[in-house]
């Protein structure tokens, strides 16, 4: 055994790999464990860490910050991929709201650190600590250090400003799901529901295709071709089906209609309305079920080669008589339309003759192992382009440091913007679910894994000695009065959708492990959705925030 207390006792790659493993795995069980209900979920691994920690089984400090720093970067960018389709809807229609709810908690968290501060309970180093701390965003603690170095504070002002950040830190994350669960109490919120109903409305409205048989009784459309229907073209629906004298066939753009004709016809209910005013009457017969040639099928789009093109612009598909009746994308069933670009794993449903939607099949790809093999060099190309993109400094008149999105909002905002391209030429910016998942899981791991180790060997003594049980008590005011506050007046007020509220209150204080916890405990990514919406207001208001009270307040507050 001697070679075991070795291994553990020296510092090296091998205790450091087998210290984060014992703390993720560790950490994950502690999470999973239930109290009357409850459960810490992915954020038990924080508190092993702390354990850990405070058995002085920690790891280099350059190390952990490495570990923590790159965890953080996998989280968010895995994350941005993953809601970026819906973001840019989401911020239409609720954005103006939610972003005014976010907004509140971080005034009024900067109020209170403000009282804090101006009637000498805590100094302006600790004070601007436990705000940065309390609402676990570390880009703010950065910022305030580089205030507080421009303002000419003394040198122990940073280390008095990093042990208030340990100390309110926990409770940052404990506050935000604490309120998560006495909003839901409060309200007796039925989880299941609201995630259904959330979903639901992240749904565009009447967007759903549904299919009718239509008899063509207008004798205005006899010897029309079919492109040539009044209102077709801009209905947002598709003619996929003709039937004459009891025979199906693939309707075509030429196809020239006779009375008693009945078209199969897909679109919204609001489209479907419209042509059946156009065309005649509804059919007391489904042309799905007469047997014959045509047949449908779902085709993935996985060939660069049609990746950009217009549906129209691509010639197998008239070649071969085959219609695209639906496509799906980011979870969403739609009706294509004009100007629809394909992008790398649109599923497009086909109606046609089977040989040759086959033919067609091999044009766009249709391969399930394209779809599910992750690309790397996009992967890792994205995360380096996150990074430079979160380091380009914006400078801002009359503050000392630049402002930055930092290793947290660069890789963030390039996801979302990367999952909305879909691709470059030939680099998929797509990445397999289960590949997302997995990823986006090891990097919250380490992100919380680096914390607890890294803050635990002096958290105990902080908390028990000196200053840090004030300081617990004035960071958990700052974490959990704003929340509640905005909590229980935007779900009481604007009766707010508590999977959206939930991903608002983890957005509010830029928390991933927030976050990660709203998502397992709804079963749902509808958190996340207002989690990006809100994060890069938040961001900016965070970092401004400190730096304004260490410029605002250092001589007032004697520092």
């Amino acid at each position: 055994m001697n070679w075991l207390i070795q291994l553990l006792s020296v510092d090296s790659v091998a205790r450091t790999v087998i210290l984060l493993g014992i703390t993720g795995s560790v950490g994950i069980a502690l999470g999973k464990i239930r109290v009357f209900g409850v459960s810490l979920g992915i954020a038990g691994v924080l508190f092993a860490g702390l354990f850990l920690g405070y058995l002085k089984l920690t790891v280099d400090v350059h190390v952990l910050e490495f570990v923590r720093e790159f965890g953080l970067i996998l989280f968010v960018y895995t994350l941005g991929l993953q809601i970026g389709p819906g973001f840019f809807g989401s911020l239409r229609s609720r954005g103006l709201l939610l972003n005014a709810f976010a907004g509140a908690i971080v005034l009024l968290g900067v109020a209170i650190t403000v009282y804090w501060i101006g009637s000498g309970r805590v100094e302006l180093p600790a004070g601007v600590g436990l705000l940065s701390g309390a609402t676990t965003n570390t880009p703010s603690l950065a910022a305030a250090q580089q205030a507080l170095k421009q303002v000419g504070a003394p040198d122990n002002a940073a280390v008095i400003q990093g042990l208030a950040y340990a100390v309110a830190y926990p409770f940052g994350i404990i506050g935000i799901i604490l309120t998560m669960l006495i909003v839901r109490a409060v309200f007796r919120i039925d989880v299941k529901s609201e995630v259904a109903a959330a979903e639901n409305a992240q749904q565009p409205a009447g967007n759903k295709p549904a299919t009718r048989n239509f008899e063509v009784r207008n004798a205005n459309l006899v010897g029309r071709p079919l492109s040539k229907v009044p209102g077709l073209a801009n209905s947002g629906v598709v003619v996929s089906r003709v039937s004459r004298n009891g025979v199906v066939e693939v309707a075509r753009p030429d196809t020239q209609l006779r009375l008693g004709d009945i078209l199969h016809v897909v679109g919204t209910e609001a489209g479907l309305d419209e042509m059946r005013v156009v065309v005649g009457a509804e059919a007391e017969v489904d042309l799905k079920t007469i047997p014959g040639p045509v047949t449908n099928a779902r085709l993935i789009v996985t060939r660069s080669a049609v990746f950009g093109k217009e549906i129209p612009h691509i010639e197998i598909f008239t070649e071969y008589n085959v219609v695209v009746t639906r496509v799906t994308r980011g979870g969403l069933e739609f009706t294509p339309t004009a100007g629809l670009r394909l992008q790398f794993g649109d599923v497009l449903m086909v109606v046609g003759e089977a040989p040759r939607i086959e033919q067609v099949a091999l044009a766009v790809g249709n391969s399930n192992k394209a779809l599910n093999s992750p690309q790397p060099i996009p992967f890792f190309l994205g995360i380096a382009l996150g990074v430079i993109v979160g380091s380009i400094p914006l400078v801002i008149p009359g503050l000392p440091a630049a402002l930055k999105l930092g290793l947290a909002g660069g890789p963030l905002v390039v996801a979302i913007l990367l999952s909305r391209v879909s691709n470059t030429g030939p680099l998929v910016w797509y990445l397999p679910t289960n590949a997302n998942h997995m990823l986006r899981e090891v990097g919250i791991t380490l992100f919380l894994a680096a914390v607890g180790l890294k803050s635990g060997e002096k958290f105990v003594e902080i908390l028990l000695g000196g200053n840090g049980l004030s300081w617990l008590l004035y960071g958990a005011v700052v974490t959990i009065v704003p929340l509640l506050i905005v909590g229980l007046l935007a779900r009481a007020w604007k009766k707010i959708n508590y999977s959206e509220l939930c991903g608002l209150l983890a957005g509010s204080m830029t928390d991933p492990p927030a976050l990660a916890f709203a998502q397992q405990t709804t079963g749902s990514d509808a958190p996340a959705v207002a989690y990006a919406t809100v994060y890069p207001l938040v961001m900016l208001l965070r970092v401004f925030s400190t730096q304004l009270i260490v410029f605002l307040l250092y001589k007032a507050a004697g520092a």
